[in-house]
């Protein structure tokens, strides 16, 4: 069966977004471009479960089409879908779905098939399989920078244990630290 990965750029204090939303100085996507690593990820991935944020985040949402890392099926968790579908081809499909994780995973399980299904929305999404046992990997891409506030990706108070199952260091510092969940 497929296995359910979670990855999040995050801060050295625990942050996914600064104080003003920006993922700016904790996300840099260029550290992951030809790099084995991501290759390997991106070759594994069957389908791309989405938070809606993540989703805007794409000033036009034309523009995952043939530039978005996965171009596969992608699933974006919505309370309310887009009033026009985002352009789409043979391999890169949007589908919004309404009514939960649950329905999101189902439907992202039947489109990938054997391969992996990538969680990529925010912290909310993502600490969202996270307690409901729905993910087997989260990988965490720590970056060198100190934000000081914003979004933290775990609520203080929160308990989850996590085993350290890996390790990877890129060549510009950050380091990726790849945990299962003890359940």
């Amino acid at each position: 069966m497929a296995r359910v990965h979670a990855g999040m750029a995050v801060s050295l204090d625990g942050f996914v977004a600064d104080r003003n939303g920006s993922v700016e100085r904790i996300s840099d996507p260029t550290v992951f471009r030809n790099v084995d690593y991501m290759n390997a990820l991106i070759a594994e991935t069957g389908a791309v479960v989405m938070g809606r944020r993540s989703f805007d985040m794409a000033e036009d949402p034309d523009w995952y089409v043939g530039n978005y890392e996965f171009q596969v099926p992608i699933f974006v968790l919505t309370h309310q879908p887009p009033p026009v579908a985002p352009k789409q081809d043979e391999q890169l499909t949007f589908t919004f779905v309404t009514d939960g994780i649950e329905s999101a995973l189902e439907q992202a399980r039947a489109a990938a098939g054997e391969k992996d299904i990538q969680i990529a929305g925010g912290a909310d999404i993502v600490r969202q399989f996270l307690e409901a046992g729905l993910l087997d990997e989260l990988k965490l891409w720590v970056h060198p920078v100190i934000v000081g506030r914003g979004t933290l990706l775990f609520r203080p108070g929160e308990q989850t244990e996590l085993r350290l199952a890996a390790t990877h260091t890129t060549s510009t510092g950050v380091v990726i630290l790849t945990y299962h969940p003890i359940t």
